[in-house]
């Protein structure tokens, strides 16, 4: 019935698995829980092999690095059953009938989203920047959510029919990070899946420190731009491209992209620093796009 998906990379996930297991065995389902780690060579794999003994329950290491997007494919290729549940490694399980509250939600759906949630205070300064973003921007109730369905579909905590998935899979194409939930959803609203938004919720356990997800977040927009310009998403389906778009078309991204180069250093001092700003972190992040827009 259920395929657990776990993409691992540096990270102990012995103790979510145990948790996964414990509540299927409960619901009485059909299920394994794959996990595979992308050649992290990490010495937390030794916790992990200790999956292998686990019921159902399965940890492989890669020799050669496939990079997020492949290793979810990949994870999905090898998948037994029906129905797919995606969970991100770092995730932390809050819910006793986490898994009973997906099964109950399955039928008549494609995709079934139960959301994420952060903690409610950040664990150091350093990781404030993320933390931030995630708490206020990111977490959103399925109410919220159920407004723009596609928009805020994530594959952290998300379950899909697998022939949905075989549809649409993950661009491997993109080997930076960031973006691939967007071109999954996109590709799915050009299907007229059924998505279901529950509050269903996992904790964001491995919170990036400020300077780690500054230089994701620029890889980010660089994967959201490929994605613009090679027409893989609409325009109108991530608000940041609908400015992006608009700011090209008034020929004014070569001077908001001069200004982000004066600018940028002191953006960077604030959001790499213990109380970063959303609002400078939101102008970063489109002085970036232009940016990019003045080399190419």
């Amino acid at each position: 019935m259920l395929s657990i998906l776990i993409p691992v990379y540096n990270y102990n996930v012995y103790p979510l698995v145990l948790e996964l297991q414990k509540q299927c065995i409960n619901c009485g389902i059909v299920f394994e829980i794959f996990c595979q780690d992308d050649a992290s060579q990490s010495s937390l794999n030794a916790f992990n092999e200790n999956i292998n003994a686990l019921s159902d329950c399965s940890f492989v290491s890669l020799k050669k690095n496939l990079a997020h997007r492949e290793n979810r494919n990949s994870l999905a290729e090898q998948a037994k059953f029906e129905y797919l549940l995606f969970v991100d490694g770092d995730s932390i399980i809050i819910r006793d009938d986490y898994i009973n509250k997906f099964i109950s939600n399955l039928y008549d759906f494609d995709v079934v989203y139960g959301g994420r949630q952060h903690p409610e205070k950040c664990p150091s300064d350093n990781q404030k920047l993320r933390w931030k973003y995630g708490k206020f921007i990111e977490d959103k109730s399925a109410t919220n959510r159920e407004k723009k369905p596609f928009q805020s579909l994530l594959f952290n905590n998300t379950v899909i029919k697998k022939e949905c998935f075989n549809q649409v899979k993950f661009d491997a194409h993109l080997k930076k990070y960031g973006h691939d939930d967007t071109q999954v959803s996109y590709q799915l609203s050009l299907l007229n899946a059924t998505v279901n938004h529950i509050e269903n919720v996992v904790e964001h356990g491995d919170i990036d420190i400020n300077s780690v997800y500054l230089k994701k977040t620029k890889e980010s927009l660089e994967n959201l731009i490929a994605l613009y310009e090679e027409e893989k998403i609409d325009v109108a389906f991530v608000k940041l491209i609908q400015l992006y778009h608009f700011l090209k078309g008034t020929k004014i991204t070569f001077i908001i992209s001069k200004i982000h180069s004066v600018f940028q250093h002191l953006l960077m001092k604030n959001l790499t620093g213990n109380h970063p700003n959303l609002f400078l972190f939101n102008w970063y992040r489109v002085g970036y796009l232009c940016a990019i827009d003045d080399k190419n």
